[in-house]
């Protein structure tokens, strides 16, 4: 499957250099180049030739944007990466995880520091100006403070910034900060230490408390994230809101999101305007604040406190349009879009020996140019649609978890047989292969150039069923007893008739090979056939029976 996978990742790489190079399409750092050279052959000039060149200057900066592997086909240019360091957390959230957890994957999976470095680097020189880690919980991570420290030696990045619940920021933070930390978001979902608890089912709302004072004594504005519960926390807005009239902080009121892990509860939901209402009964003069173009919260105050309050509106009002932001996987997976499943292995590519950093780009802007204009959603009913960053990889887990091909990372894997019984195993399969008048007057007098189709397609059946676990992904690899292929021609219906039974002793099914069989075998027929028709149609590939397995089945 990795194979298949790498493959794809291939000729995705190719098509996409071969269309750069087909329309004279420059990369980001050649454009910044450009920029550069530009800006220092204006030095030493008149005052309005400057202003000239601020002009080109400009005009420049938006070509380079709108060629960059980073600007979508929707003219979005994505300057904005949320890098998730790890999938580990030291909560247990009920709106995002079970109180178990979930499974987690192996470490070899998992970008390294250099991996997750060389990447950002990469997307920094194509024109990503800010930078987030995430996680799971990032300060989990031993070396998150050399990761800051390596992310902001980055010449052209401007700012970084980490999503924690601050449980360890009265001990990490004053390190951050010397290592250039720029900003800091944290999640807190209630004033209340019992209410912490309950949802987090840990303790520890005083650290959090405290190292949300810590920031602000060293001079961060830090953003609280809140997500709103009905019938849980809805009675503290009022308690947020008062919690910025001594603190410059940014409350943000996150609008809860249903979704598998949490039983799609949607009667938990608080809208925007809902929360706006409950506010202004309270502060009349509760007023909304300028925003900027890409942000995703509706900035509120009220006149005279310290802090302000913000609104995240992805239930009632999405933001799709203006949205600059990628996102970088743990795993190495690149997301274009939070709620869309598409992914794009750069951890694949990059571990390939025969992967230039160019293809990495070629395969950035390729994945880039697959961003919808606005997300679709993982349900049918919109009120399904929209999930909290922190819960969307959890919500995909949830959801994979009982398929026995993937597991709880929604990753392809094989079935695990080792504890299934030993015993006989056979299962029969059919295909017919209608050829028409002609064709089986030559079949049955054995005239066709290309020799006698009946025992080629025997033989090819035969070889088809040896070579299953090759063609089809994920199947195992059976050590087969006996594989019999039976061709015969129905002359009066002018088809072929083709019948594989295959038998094993083993701890699992023999179906994929008889019918791997039949198909390769009709298959065969018409490779036969076709230089004197084609006119030929395979039907009726099916399983007739099998038994052995915890499940026999005959078909009437």
């Amino acid at each position: 499957m990795r194979l298949l996978v790498k493959r794809s990742n291939l000729l995705l790489l190719q098509c996409t250099a071969q269309l750069r190079q087909a329309t004279g399409m420059a990369t980001g750092s050649q454009f910044h180049k450009l920029a550069t050279s530009t800006k220092s052959a204006a030095t030493g000039a008149q005052l309005d030739i400057k202003n000239d060149n601020n002009t080109m200057k400009a005009s420049v900066t938006q070509s380079a944007a709108a060629t960059s592997a980073l600007t979508d086909s929707f003219g979005r240019h994505h300057t904005y990466l949320r890098i998730s360091l790890t999938e580990r957390c030291n909560l247990r959230c009920d709106y995002c995880m079970p109180a178990e957890g979930v499974p987690l994957q192996p470490k070899s999976q998992l970008l390294s520091t250099e991996e997750v470095l060389r990447l950002a680097r990469i997307f920094v020189e194509q024109g990503v100006r800010k930078i987030r880690l995430t996680g799971g919980e990032p300060t989990v991570r031993r070396d998150i403070v050399e990761v800051v420290a390596q992310l902001k030696a980055l010449p052209q990045l401007e700012h970084v910034g980490i999503t924690t619940n601050g449980l360890v920021l009265t001990r990490i933070l004053l390190p951050l900060q010397r290592a250039g930390l720029d900003s800091l978001n944290i999640s807190l979902d209630t004033l209340r230490k019992e209410r912490f608890e309950q949802i987090t089912r840990r303790k520890g709302w005083e650290r959090v408390i405290a190292g949300i004072d810590l920031a602000i004594q060293l001079g961060y504005r830090p953003k609280v994230n809140c997500v709103l519960m009905r019938n849980f926390n809805e009675d503290e807005i009022c308690d947020f809101v008062e919690f910025t009239r001594e603190r410059p902080v940014d409350v943000r009121f996150i609008e809860y999101m249903p979704f598998t892990g949490n039983k799609w509860q949607t009667e938990r939901l608080i809208s925007f305007k809902e929360t706006v209402q409950t506010i202004r009964q309270r502060w009349p003069e509760f007023q909304p604040l300028p925003n900027g173009p890409n942000d995703t919260s509706k900035a509120y105050a009220v006149p005279g406190f310290a802090g302000q309050l913000g609104f995240i509106t992805s239930m009632t009002e999405h933001f799709c349009g203006t949205c600059n932001r990628l996102r970088l996987t743990a795993d190495g997976n690149i997301k274009v879009c939070l709620f869309g499943n598409k992914e794009f292995s750069l951890r694949d590519a990059m571990r390939s020996e025969d992967c230039t950093e160019q293809q990495l780009v070629d395969l950035i802007g390729a994945a880039v140019q697959r961003k919808k204009r606005q997300h679709a959603g993982i349900g049918s009913d919109r009120s399904r649609t929209l999930l909290h960053p922190h819960q969307l990889q959890l919500a995909q887990q949830r959801n994979c978890s009982g398929l026995t091909h993937i597991n709880a990372q929604g990753k392809a894997q094989m079935v695990d047989v080792g504890d299934k019984a030993l015993t006989t195993r056979t299962a029969s399969a059919e295909a017919t292969v209608h050829v028409g008048e002609r064709l089986t007057a030559l079949i049955a007098a054995n005239e066709l150039a290309k020799g006698d189709v009946l025992s080629v397609a025997q033989l090819a059946g035969i070889m088809g069923a040896k070579q299953t676990s090759y063609l089809i992904p994920l199947c195992h690899n059976i050590s087969l007893s006996s594989v019999r292929v039976q061709a015969t021609l129905i002359e009066q219906q002018h088809y072929v008739r083709l019948v594989a039974t295959v038998r094993c002793s083993g701890q699992t099914g023999v179906e994929m090979e008889a019918l791997t069989a039949v198909s390769v075998a009709a298959l065969t027929v018409y490779d036969m056939c076709k230089a004197v028709s084609h006119d030929i149609c395979i039907k009726n590939v099916r399983l007739m029976s099998k038994s052995g397995g915890k499940r026999d089945y005959q078909r009437q």
